[in-house]
């Protein structure tokens, strides 16, 4: 291990181009396993990884007009990364190709006993699939990143980051973050952040939102592309200010686990039973396996998309269906090696066109899970919720922002059934809330209370019956009383550690 605590390269037979501008290398050959090995452990993409390939010899000093000059050694527990800044002070990020997972053991009896075979699974990922990700994701209408494949020399230049990355392939991108005019594909943002910084501005403040549309336009993307591993840091958030509202669209990175392929192995197989997240990439997408491809960011699913309707699903379904059209996803299969290009379109081309038919119903099945447990998130300024009866009986709430000496705004507005939905959350955060009920619910969907902090008010008529009312009122310790006449359950949650304000809010999410 590296002083940096990253992996060091490995040794893998590398061909050097005579004029030493190119080398060529293979990114995996040691998953490239016999017979046996294959039936109990799966093909993945092992011949992939094993095919020698041509890549750019990266040297800082000239990469870019300038130079360019390391800053900071990264990653997940899989893939090592390194932080680069140019001359103009754009940074960018080398990310390997190759992975290891057992980095993520924490002890060395795991690592010696199951770190090899841990390994070996890396060949679930597709190398290269990044590649093609960025060029469908431009096809869908999503942000993404520009990788492209590099083969990083023993340079002098990396000092102190030499030993742990010289002499291996990384995939070289831009670093979604900060001012980003310059990149087309970031949306020529002028301030791009994380999604923690992202998720306090929009529970700080009600003129600052996420595009709930275009992060459902990237959630569906990553359904069609099988990449399950979309938590909280795999996402970064371009802003718009128009006026005094603020805007965020998504910016997926990290296309690591896009195309995986895990069950075709006998023992994978069973694994994968076990491990809802583990879907592997096929022609059908299963309804039951939404459940799974999508659970890594279900926080920030039932945060950001709560106030979309299953017409705005399908809306948004449909226009991803025509945009992917049998054109965009061919030319996407001229991006990447030359080496590995016909190999890779001719197995994935029918998989995508298949997948992209699909989309109405994935969209259908997405909303229906989301839409069983729903949440109306407030802020940390004074709200006004307002729940009433439409005309069928079914359950309307509305959200407004409250202010001072005007009328009050209206921020959200969505219509709950029954037959979708078994309950609905409201948060309120901090701010001087309103919690007010038009009539009795009696509608059948549960609706919880959660008043946080500040002085919060709830107007409601008399309840015939607390049960049937389904409206449960949660406190916190010495919050708001709630008088039994009213009819509502009174609940004093003694754990209010996410559910008091927005800073609190941020400890459902992994940042």
């Amino acid at each position: 291990m590296a002083s940096n605590g990253q992996q060091t390269t490995r040794s893998v037979p590398t061909q050097w181009a005579p004029d030493s501008a190119t080398v060529r290398r293979a990114a995996g050959p040691e998953y490239d396993r016999g017979a046996v090995w294959r039936f109990f452990w799966g093909q993945h993409y092992r011949n992939i990884w094993a095919t020698p390939v041509t890549a750019p010899v990266l040297h800082l000093a000239t990469a870019v007009p300038g130079g360019m000059v390391p800053l900071q050694a990264g990653g997940s527990y899989q893939t090592r990364s390194l932080r680069l800044r140019a001359a103009n002070g754009q940074e960018y990020v080398l990310r390997s190709v190759d992975k290891d997972a057992s980095a993520a053991f924490t002890t060395n009896w795991q690592r010696k006993l199951l770190g090899g075979l841990m390994k070996d699974q890396t060949s679930v990922a597709l190398p290269y699939g990044a590649y093609v990700a960025a060029q469908l994701a431009e096809a869908a209408g999503v942000y993404h990143t520009n990788p492209r494949l590099v083969f990083l020399a023993d340079d002098p230049a990396l000092g102190e980051f030499r030993a742990a990355y010289a002499n291996d392939l990384y995939l070289l991108e831009e670093r979604p973050d900060g001012d980003q005019t310059a990149v087309a594909s970031f949306g020529r943002s002028p301030a791009v952040q994380s999604t923690g910084k992202m998720l306090a501005a929009v529970h700080q403040r009600p003129n600052a939102q996420v595009d709930p549309r275009a992060y459902l336009r990237a959630r569906l993307l990553d359904v069609w592309l099988g990449d399950w591993s979309r938590r909280e840091d795999q996402w970064r958030w371009a802003s718009f200010t128009k006026a005094d509202q603020l805007t965020y669209r998504p910016i997926p990175r990290d296309r690591d686990q896009a195309f995986f392929l895990f069950n075709d192995g006998f023992i994978t197989r069973i694994v994968s039973w076990f491990v809802p997240k583990y879907q592997s990439f096929n022609a059908r997408i299963r309804p039951g396996a939404i459940d799974g491809l999508t659970a890594t960011a279900r926080a920030l699913d039932r945060t950001l998309l709560g106030t979309l309707s299953a017409e705005d699903f399908r809306q948004v379904a449909d226009s991803m269906r025509l945009r992917l059209t049998d054109a965009a996803i061919s030319r996407a299969f001229t991006a990447g090696p030359p080496e590995t290009r016909a190999t890779i379109a001719a197995h994935f081309e029918p998989l995508l066109r298949a997948r992209r038919e699909q989309l109405p119903e994935v969209a259908r099945n997405y909303y229906l899970l989301l839409a069983q447990d729903a949440w109306v998130v407030g802020t940390d300024q004074a709200e006004h919720f307002v729940l009433s009866e439409d005309t069928q009986g079914h359950l309307r709430v509305k959200m407004f922002a409250q202010r001072p000496n005007q009328a009050d705004s209206l921020v959200t507005e969505r219509v709950y059934n029954r037959r979708e939905t078994s309950s609905v959350s409201l948060f309120g955060l901090a701010g001087d809330d309103i919690f007010e009920f038009i009539a009795p619910n009696k509608s059948g969907v549960a609706v919880h209370v959660f008043e946080g902090e500040g002085r919060n008010q709830l107007r409601s008529p008399s309840q015939i019956n607390a049960g049937e009312a389904g409206i449960t009122w949660h406190s916190r310790p010495g919050g708001t009383a709630i008088s039994a006449k009213k009819g509502i359950k009174a609940k004093v949650d003694s754990d209010t550690s996410t559910t008091s304000n927005a800073k609190s809010w941020l400890k459902r999410f992994e940042l």
